[in-house]
């Protein structure tokens, strides 16, 4: 996808259960990168959208995908839609969705302290190493040395959507032009594949994305837009 995933286990677990433990995890992201990456024209995503795949012969996380997809279109007023480049790209959920998949299976298989970290979008459980909650540090939608936020916690699903690395890559779908007005949407929940996608609609909202967010039901968020100016949520866990 175009990114890269690391993982810590907070367990004390033999060395060799760690190992397979993360061995299945990065197992599953290349399995989810081959199916889904729009780089790879191999990709059951791709062909998929060249019509070389029938939605009949799909595979079930293809089928599942495309379902959650269109859910999300309806929960953000449209503003999260996989068809907005004029393709089919569900990058916008897939990469919290797998991360979350993968902290799923963690916590199922008896690791329940644990961090998934792909690209920016953050699972965390229980606690750290040190045996206190995870700190998830917001980077700074101007310096990439530093952090603008820092969140605490022990169950918490962390995505990001920016454009400091990628340039305004979100599209308004409304107008069919780059969003702007945003830096940086972060949004906080439980399940990491719908907050992942939360952050993208908001940023394609631009400034109305702020009141979009502060209705949102059992979801934080913090946001820094374009001319520097930041806000955050009451139910942000910051650190102290």
């Amino acid at each position: 996808m175009g990114t890269a995933i690391t993982l810590d286990l907070a367990d004390d677990l033999p060395a060799a259960t760690l190992n397979e433990l993360a061995d299945e995890v990065f197992a599953w992201m290349r399995e989810v990168d081959a199916r889904f990456s729009t780089y790879r024209p191999d990709s059951e995503v791709c062909r998929f959208d060249r019509g070389e795949v029938l939605l009949s012969e799909a595979s079930a996380d293809l089928r599942f995908v495309l379902e959650a997809c269109a859910d999300l279109w309806g929960d953000t007023d449209g503003f999260f839609d996989a068809y907005a480049t004029g393709r089919f790209d569900p990058s916008g959920f897939v990469k919290g969705w797998a991360a979350q998949v993968a902290s799923d299976r963690l916590l199922a298989a008896g690791a329940a302290n644990h961090c998934v970290n792909a690209g920016g979008d953050v699972r965390v459980r229980g606690l750290a190493p040190s045996g206190v909650p995870w700190r998830i540090g917001i980077r700074h939608p101007w310096d990439a040395m530093a952090t603008c936020l820092v969140l605490t916690g022990t169950d918490l699903a962390v995505a990001t959507s920016g454009v400091y690395e990628r340039g305004r890559h979100v599209l308004d779908p409304r107008r069919g032009a780059p969003a702007s007005g945003l830096r940086s949407v972060t949004v906080v929940g439980t399940d990491l594949g719908v907050a992942d996608a939360y952050a993208t609609a908001a940023l394609a909202m631009g400034v109305a994305g702020l009141g979009w967010l502060d209705r949102l039901d059992e979801h934080g968020h913090a946001v820094v837009t374009d001319d520097g100016r930041q806000y955050h949520s009451a139910g942000v866990p910051l650190t102290d």
